[in-house]
């Protein structure tokens, strides 16, 4: 099996022999085996990618056996922006955990590290539903793994109510796509395609589907089991979950939803869930602007980041081409710079906290004056969450409002001001405590290491270049491919 011949099962391979690797070596030998791994997917990450600019989707039969009866693996400019997402965001947690954790936790992060990064490449490059199944099992196993390993009474409970929604939107989704099976006949996504009809059969899969996949986002309602597991987790568990975990099922959905023609069918269920991101908007933005535990106010974000997500799909049945374009655009956009800003944000409340040894808001106060390295993280995250120019988040709000005007549907203009002025809220009460003045004199926070304020700075200097350059990510989404096909 040739690198350079076909890089797409290394994605696969690389990870789960790092996964291995680093349970049956000495502790010592862990993190060098994983710095190598890592630098091995990133070269794989960017051959795959080179061969997908150039030719086009690449499909991959695994041991050359073709489907229905081998597994097949495909990559378009979709899955191609997720794996270099994950490459990014993956690589730069991996080098803060590296000195965030204690050698003894830190021996046993990297399997499950390793492990999370082989589910989602698996998802990313899966092209038939079972095998997307097979992936979000073992994505939901490595990330509740993950949760737990702070081995404090508050992350093990978080845990267990983590694992508790996700098998219950994973038996959501398994029932829906036998359904699909006992109706279609196949489990690959191009024939569900083709060979496509509607029926009550059908129509209660898709409905069993989208609740599970809505459940294991943790779009609102059903969000209650994410704050408390990205709040209570370590720091670079937390970018992960936040950045990249959530993101799996999302994908999932939008897949489901543009290549089964989900959108033109059920219209109405276009806008209840851009109801329910507007929802996730106002709920989560509130909620993070109660909170006095800095990390869960970052957590809250999240769920209401999510909700600006859900507003691509009302706008993707707006009739006209022009409008549902940008509204995808937007939408991948919008994922793209929540990723790279939300991992850069909980990785720069993760080192406040070090500075200040207390999870608490109030204790930030003077930390403007002798930590402003972490405070200018913070802030770059938060000028992309809140949408303000000239950053990823501010190019994506502005895609999917051109597109709200263009299909008529102003309301969503509405909902897109609101949320962004509530964003800047918590954000900004976040910089209050930061300039208050204590009255103390001398400098009398910890100092993170080098390496993790480095790494919190570039994640959230990505997320504001991204506005430069957002003509690159929407170029490659824009390649030839079955989604692209089935966009109006």
């Amino acid at each position: 099996m040739s690198l350079m011949q076909s890089p797409m099962p290394w994605l696969l391979v690389i990870p789960l022999a790092g996964a291995t690797l680093t349970m049956l070596l000495p502790d010592r030998w862990r993190s060098a085996a994983s710095a190598l791994g890592i630098l091995s997917q990133l070269v794989a990450t960017l051959l795959l990618s080179y061969q997908v600019i150039q030719s086009g989707p690449q499909i991959y039969a695994m041991g050359n056996w073709q489907a229905p009866l081998g597994i097949a693996l495909r990559a378009d400019g979709l899955a191609m922006l997720f794996i270099l997402m994950s490459a990014l965001v993956s690589s730069l947690c991996a080098l803060y955990a590296q000195s965030y954790l204690k050698a003894e936790k830190r021996a046993n992060f990297w399997p499950l590290f390793w492990f999370l990064w082989a589910s989602l490449n698996g998802i990313w490059l899966a092209a038939d539903t079972f095998n997307l199944y097979v992936g979000l099992e073992l994505l939901t196993l490595a990330a509740v793994g993950l949760v737990a390993f702070a081995a404090d009474e508050r992350s093990l409970e978080a845990s267990i109510r983590y694992l508790y929604a996700a098998l219950l939107g994973s038996m959501g989704y398994l029932l829906g796509v036998a359904l699909l099976y006992g109706a279609h006949g196949t489990l690959a996504l191009d024939s569900l395609a083709e060979h496509w009809h509607w029926g009550p059969t059908s129509q209660v899969a898709v409905t069993l589907i989208v609740g599970g996949l809505l459940l294991k986002t943790a779009v609102f309602p059903l969000h209650t089991w994410l704050p408390p597991a990205h709040g209570g987790a370590l720091t670079p568990v937390s970018a992960l979950l936040s950045a990249l975990v959530i993101k799996a099922s999302f994908y999932m959905l939008l897949r489901f939803w543009i290549e089964l023609d989900i959108y033109r069918h059920l219209p109405s269920l276009s806008q209840l869930l851009g109801i329910l991101g507007a929802g996730a908007i106002f709920w989560g933005g509130w909620m993070a602007l109660r909170q006095q535990h800095l990390k869960w106010v970052v957590a809250y974000s999240t769920v209401a980041q999510i909700g600006y997500m859900l507003l691509m799909f009302p706008l993707l049945t707006a009739g006209q081409s022009d409008a549902s374009q940008l509204a995808y655009q937007g939408g991948i956009l919008m994922l793209l710079a929540h990723a790279l800003a939300k991992a850069g944000m909980f990785l720069a409340a993760g080192n406040l906290m070090i500075c200040t040894g207390k999870p608490d808001l109030q204790a930030l106060a003077g930390m403007s004056r002798y930590r402003p390295l972490t405070i200018f993280a913070f802030g770059l995250a938060g000028v992309s969450l809140m949408g303000l120019p000239p950053s990823g988040g501010f190019s994506a709000k502005w895609l999917l409002l051109q597109s709200s005007l263009l299909s008529g549907q102003w309301w969503w203009v509405v909902v897109l001001v609101l949320g962004s002025l509530l964003s800047a809220a918590y954000i900004f009460r976040v910089f209050a405590y930061t300039y208050r003045e204590t009255g103390e004199e001398g400098d009398r926070f910890a100092r993170p290491a080098l390496s993790m304020e480095l790494t919190a700075l570039t994640l959230s200097v990505a997320s504001i270049l991204l506005g430069f350059a957002a003509m690159l990510p929407l170029q490659l989404i824009s390649l030839p491919g079955p989604l692209m096909e089935a966009l109006p």
